[in-house]
């Protein structure tokens, strides 16, 4: 199905943004527009210096939160395009779905957590929606007030990673970050609520669009092959250790740590068996020659593929050869897939995230973030970035003034938070 035909699946409702401004350009659709308001973005661009995995700054080769984005972007487009789903929707989801993670990854969406209970709690997710809604300065409504990129209401659903407050959020094991335990995702700020409620308009209760959980999956399978390719490459990971059932045993208790809580080492030991029976994966150890670059390639393509022409036949096979757009269907994911990416991305967690090479570095970066926010309340206002500093004098009450320092902190790059710092030190 091409992409005008998918467009036209799509109602009146789903095309509306949260402030009228008439099309420009007759010939694009309004997906269209919000994926050009979204590549054009500053927010987007400052993934390239946000870490993914390790910091930026550390490797030519490794992967940082832009890269990361544009992965899962073009994963993503396929397989919406499979089912139906408007691509540029979709890709247009994926390339948002990291734009409000903070300095320093996870690690850094934790250490802002700590700091902001006092307006609510930091959520990378959250932040996102504030930045597409709020903080992105692209369009003003009537009083002058910025609403952000002005995405449609389909677009900004298929953003949203998990459709509910704070306070309604499940304690879950944590699906990434640099430690295991239990972690309250959620996707809306309390201040955030009135265009969070627009935006769901007519959706019942916290179920997502097929869009965001095309989106979501397509995260899951690019950071899990991905981050094992950057290990292997960076010699972090050799897979001829899982050969070692000691060895095994212990990565497969970091992902009952991290993802799968309840997992039985049998069931990870089957997985395994059958990622090793792809046809790419390696029988002989990775040494950084071209023979060696190109058979890693071989296996994330093949991966990739693997993993999402199952769980679009499995989607299939429910729903038939039908479109599927919005809230009329659910991804099916076999058991197998969720197993098999738990256990790649069980390896890369197990050997690089909880290196201990990685423990002080983890450490320092907290400290960082903690005191960053610590150093703008004091100095005031003068500190932050114009737009926020607008941001700061209209706010009623501490709360509303933390949650602007947060904002500001959060908006950083890696290397501009270490500036930051020392700085106002």
């Amino acid at each position: 199905m091409g992409s005008r035909q998918a467009y036209e699946l799509y109602d009146e409702r789903a095309r509306e943004r949260w402030v009228d401004e008439p099309p420009k350009r007759p010939d694009r659709t309004p997906f269209e527009r919000d994926r050009a308001r979204l590549v054009h973005s500053a927010a987007l661009r400052r993934l390239a210096a946000k870490t993914q995995v390790v910091g930026p700054q550390t490797d030519d080769f490794v992967r940082n939160r832009l890269t990361h984005t544009l992965e899962v972007a073009q994963v993503a487009r396929d397989l919406g395009r499979t089912l139906g789903c408007d691509p540029d929707i979709v890709e247009t989801a994926a390339l948002a779905h990291d734009l409000g993670h903070p300095p320093f990854g996870h690690n850094g969406e934790r250490a802002l957590d700590e700091v902001s209970q006092g307006c609510g709690g930091f959520e990378g997710n959250a932040q996102t929606l504030r930045l597409l809604t709020r903080l992105e300065a692209k369009t003003l409504d009537a009083a002058g007030r910025s609403v952000g990129l002005n995405l449609t209401r389909a677009t900004l659903d298929a953003s949203t990673k998990y459709p509910w407050t704070r306070a309604e959020a499940p304690v879950n094991a944590a699906t990434s970050g640099d430690s295991g335990g239990g972690v309250r995702k959620f996707g809306v700020y309390d201040d955030d609520l009135e265009v969070f409620g627009w935006l769901r308009e007519g959706v019942d209760g916290a179920r997502r669009c097929v869009e965001a959980q095309v989106m979501d999956l397509s995260d899951d399978v690019a950071y899990s092959v991905h981050d094992l390719e950057d290990g292997v490459v960076a010699g972090k990971i050799d897979l001829a250790w899982l050969t070692d059932p000691g060895a095994r045993s212990e990565v497969w208790q970091t992902v009952r740590d991290w993802y799968l809580p309840t997992v039985e080492d049998a069931e990870m030991d089957e997985a395994l068996r059958l990622l090793r029976a792809v046809p790419s994966w390696p029988t002989g150890a990775y040494d950084g020659s071209r023979p060696a670059m190109a058979a890693l390639k071989d296996l994330t393509s093949d991966l990739i593929g693997l993993f999402c022409t199952q769980v679009r036949d499995a989607t299939r096979e429910k729903y038939g050869d039908l479109p599927l757009v919005r809230h009329a269907a659910d991804l099916v994911v076999p058991r197998e897939t969720v197993l098999a990416i738990a256990a790649l991305k069980g390896v890369a967690a197990h050997y690089v995230m909880r290196a201990e090479d990685r423990i002080t570095v983890l450490v320092r970066q907290r400290e960082v973030l903690t005191e960053l926010v610590s150093l703008l309340r004091l100095r005031g206002p003068a500190q932050l970035m114009p737009a926020l500093r607008a941001d700061f004098e209209a706010a009623p009450d501490d709360a509303a003034r933390l949650r602007v320092v947060v904002d500001q902190v959060a908006s950083l790059t890696d290397s501009s938070a270490l500036a930051w710092h020392a700085r106002l030190r």
